[in-house]
């Protein structure tokens, strides 16, 4: 059973992409953005750093995302601000980001960050 996601504790902002319309929103949950924020503290990430975040296919599993910390945005990339944390992401990922709900859950499956993509799609060509 897919966990649903609380809307009230989501944060949304704009991917910018022209023609993007609010589904297209990237959406951090405030479970994310907390845990972000611990992790930056606890590793002493100087509080200049950007959230990088990156997509690449994960062939028959879908779009795989990365997350890590920058010290800087290159020329290609879309800075993007949700609640005093930057958001930087390389042209090609802003594509595939939108509509994603990045969250962090705690269960009995595991911990750690999730990326909730509705239209990530699992078929796959091998037959598998």
């Amino acid at each position: 059973m897919d966990a649903v996601l609380d809307v009230s504790v989501i944060e949304r902002v704009p991917t910018g992409i022209e023609g993007a319309e609010k589904s297209d929103d990237f959406m951090v949950t405030k479970s994310a953005l907390n845990m972000i924020k611990e992790v930056k503290e606890q590793n002493e990430v100087p509080d200049d750093y950007l959230l990088r975040i990156g997509s690449h296919s994960g062939g028959c599993s879908g779009m795989r995302y990365d997350l890590g910390f920058d010290s800087e945005a290159n020329e290609n990339d879309r800075v993007l601000e949700i609640n005093e944390l930057k958001i930087v992401v390389d042209s090609h990922s802003l594509f595939y980001i939108q509509g994603i709900t990045l969250d962090y859950m705690e269960g009995a499956h595991g911990v750690g960050f999730t990326f909730n993509n509705p239209n990530n799609s699992h078929n796959c060509g091998c037959g598998g």
